[in-house]
């Protein structure tokens, strides 16, 4: 008899299907370790979640419970226990906060009252006791996915309403809760209807294959792609329950885009499209969100309302036949129309901050471990200060432009607009652009000439030069003049061709007089402005030459808001930055970012400077800012080059502001019309959300004079004009009666030099 078993054909026959068999072991189980990792990683492990940073909540603070609210739910709480985030509870004036197990502080719970507007008190709900300063959890900015930008908020299933259940299962998978992952019925019913109409109509997967191919993340569509789904459709089954499967599709389902983000999941999806939590959402909306997962760029409701409400209306029509809802449900929600949130591009979301702080992650991270949540610098508030600002401010630039635009040009200018905290040196706004949507172009990196915004570091280097004497009082004489460099002349002429004679660097400076800058620049010397320049964190290609008086060499927004640090800073200077933390899958910290800084001027010399600041605000080319409103003590400079800028500071926040034009043409409207109006109303809603500081106090080497205005000597009897006028002690001038001395050759009259006796004839 034929031996089968020891057929030569078998024995291929059977390693084959050993080999088969071995291969399937070893590739469930290496899928299985997958999909484990996957789910311990709660799915989201391979994504990048930004933060922005803490807010900081204190009594006296200007903000209402319904902002606060706002806020918490940005964050990921909710007014139910289950949210691993935190929930929190709204009783007339009153709201309680209660952190969640997976909350970033940690903090205790508390009570906060609200009375005006204002936050009345914070009291911890553990003892009673009052809590000055509380810090609230950071809001989510995005989620990056690889180079994919996402937007994500996070809920759990008990937070998410029923009819939005019951409208995704009447629109998607009316068996979900039955079937163990397939369903047979719908599979055959698609194919049908696929084949009537001799396209794909309908698909025949379930919500837990949906998953399984948003888990394996390849867009892949053959066999052996197909295969995996099914694996781990099967696994899913196994190792979830039916709450946590849909829970976790409601998380990642991809519901379209919105201002160059992705926008995944059923709860950002609701804020984005209606501006609500989840949980406020109506039949009609949940009918609209469940009916996009189908085609979510076609039925895209901002672009394509029609077809969005017809969908949504179909959708309606199924829940009515799986009885989820009444005949009059049907009829009223198919009649109501759609409420969606206004698009304005660039609400708060900062997609300019976002690229900044992610070229400064993979420049920290690049050749460390991976960062998988980053907490950024990024005020919520400021942020959203700064977007109504730059609309509103532009208003007006627009409205100067239209009145004396050529023919020929019909594109607006461009705007940047940079707010850091000096001390720590944390970016906390950033605008690159009118509209992100529109251009991903970043102005704040945009290098141009600053303008009349450097002359700040020609007097500051000025007056911090010992072999110079030149004193805030010091007068130069402001006429045309042709400044000589070598081999090569240089004539500079003032705004509007106006020349005042004989001024104080007080008033050089206030009044932003070009030639009388040369003078005081030309006397300090070229190499020790652009060393200060250095120092203050500006860039190496700013030259020593006459140029460099009137910031004619290039800058960009970014690095002016640093240099700005010094006079906002007692004198040092502050790198910017764009974040604080991150931390690894663990929560293990892979770094933690430490203000960069060193002393580059003089803190009796800074006080100085900032007084001379501030008088461009009270007297000089910014005067109009108080006229504007902004009451709080303030200081600043304007800037005119092809470009407008303008650039200043309260106690705690330097802010750059620039107006121009992509292709560098002339806007042909100066800074104190360009920018400032942009600065302006940023600070005043600024300082309206919380109390500014004043400035700072006159340090110890610092002594306040009586001097003549007209002549800068100390003030005596016969003297006409008087006013205080600040000092480094020695520097201080000596009395004055009215003699005469000439004009040296420089332009210049120090009041050290002077003597008892004589004076400067006006």
């Amino acid at each position: 008899m034929h031996n089968f078993l020891h057929s030569p054909r078998q024995i291929t026959f059977a390693g084959c299907l050993l080999l088969l068999v071995t291969g399937f072991t070893v590739g469930y189980v290496q899928l299985s370790r997958f999909v484990d990792s996957r789910l311990v990683q709660g799915f989201y492990g391979d994504s990048v979640v930004i933060y922005a940073g803490p807010r900081t909540l204190g009594a006296g603070d200007s903000f209402t419970a319904n902002q606060i609210v706002a806020g918490l739910r940005e964050s990921g709480y909710t007014e139910s226990p289950e949210s691993l985030v935190g929930f929190f509870k709204r009783s007339g004036d009153a709201l309680e906060i209660h952190p969640g197990q997976s909350s970033y502080f940690k903090p205790e719970a508390v009570t906060v009252s609200f009375t005006d507007r204002t936050v009345d008190k914070i009291v911890s709900i553990r003892d009673g006791s009052r809590v000055e300063q509380y810090a609230l959890e950071p809001q989510v900015l995005a989620t990056l996915n690889g180079a994919e930008r996402e937007k994500r908020r996070i809920v759990r299933f008990a937070g998410i309403p029923k009819v939005l259940v019951e409208a995704l299962l009447a629109a998607e998978d009316k068996h979900f809760f039955s079937h163990a992952g397939f369903d047979p019925l719908r599979l055959v019913k698609a194919a049908a209807v696929d084949l009537k109409s001799q396209r794909k109509e309908q698909g025949g997967s379930t919500l837990t294959m949906q998953l399984a191919r948003n888990l394996y993340l390849d867009s892949d569509k053959k066999w052996k792609r197909k295969a995996t789904e099914l694996l781990i459709t099967l696994m899913l089954e196994h190792k979830l329950t039916k709450e946590q499967i849909f829970e976790n599709y409601a998380n990642r389902v991809y519901l379209g885009r919105s201002n160059g983000f992705t926008v995944l999941g059923f709860a950002k999806a609701a804020q984005v499209y209606f501006g609500k939590d989840l949980s406020q959402i109506d039949l009609p909306e949940a009918a609209f969100l469940a009916g996009m997962v189908q085609r979510p760029s076609y039925y895209e409701p901002q672009h394509h309302l029609a077809r969005a409400i017809e969908r949504r209306n179909r959708v309606l029509h199924l829940m009515r036949q799986s009885d989820f809802i009444s005949d009059a449900q049907l009829q009223s929600a198919t009649r109501s129309p759609a409420s969606l949130a206004n698009a304005i591009p660039d609400t708060g979301e900062a997609p300019y901050f976002l690229s900044l702080a992610m070229n400064e992650l993979q420049d920290k991270t690049q050749s460390g471990p991976t960062a998988s949540q980053v907490y950024t610098t990024l005020d919520p508030d400021l942020q959203r200060i700064a977007t109504d600002s730059v609309r509103e401010g532009l208003k007006e630039v627009d409205g100067y432009i239209a009145r004396r635009r050529s023919a020929k040009r019909h594109d607006l200018p461009q705007v940047a607009l940079i707010a850091l905290d000096p001390y720590t040196g944390e970016v906390k706004a950033v605008i690159g652009g009118r509209n992100y949507g529109m251009s991903q172009l970043n102005h704040v990196l945009a290098k141009r000439q600053p303008g009349s915004i450097f002359k700040p570091f020609v007097y500051a280097a000025a007056l911090s030069s010992p072999a110079s004497k030149m004193t805030p009082a010091t007068t130069v004489v402001d006429a045309p003049t042709t400044f000589r460099f070598g081999n090569d002349s240089y004539q500079p002429g003032n705004f509007g061709d106006h020349f005042y004679g004989t001024v104080s660097l007080r008033r050089a400076l206030a009044k932003s007089m070009n030639i009388a800058t040369v003078r005081v620049a030309e006397k300090v010397g070229y190499e020790k402005i652009v060393d200060l320049a250095h120092k203050a964190g500006l860039n190496s290609l700013i030259m020593p030459t006459p140029a460099v008086a009137l910031g004619s060499y290039e800058t960009t927004p970014l690095e002016m808001a640093g240099a700005y640090t010094v006079f906002a800073n007692h004198g040092v200077y502050t790198q910017p930055h764009f974040l604080n933390e991150a931390r690894d899958p663990s929560g293990k910290v892979v770094f933690q970012e430490k203000p960069r800084q060193h002393q580059a001027l003089d803190p009796g010399v800074t006080f100085l400077m900032q007084d001379m600041l501030e008088e461009v605000l009270r007297s000089g080319t910014a005067a109009s800012v108080k006229s504007r409103g902004l009451l709080a003590e303030a200081a600043g400079k304007t800037g005119t080059s092809r470009d407008g800028w303008f650039a200043g500071f309260i106690s705690d926040l330097v802010c750059i502001v620039w107006v121009g034009y992509d292709d560098n043409s002339d806007l042909d409207l100066e800074g104190a019309r360009s920018a400032l109006p942009v600065w302006t109303e940023f600070m005043k809603r600024a300082t309206a959300l919380r109390s500014a500081q004043p400035l700072s106090k006159m340090p110890s080497g610092v002594i306040s004079v009586s001097i003549d205005t007209d002549t800068g000597l100390k003030a005596g009897p016969e003297c006409g004009r008087v006013h205080n006028e600040y000092f480094l002690k020695g520097t201080q001038p000596r009395a004055c009666n009215h003699d005469f001395v000439p004009v040296s050759e420089t332009g210049l009259i120090t009041s050290a030099s002077l003597s008892v006796g004589t004076a400067v004839r006006p």
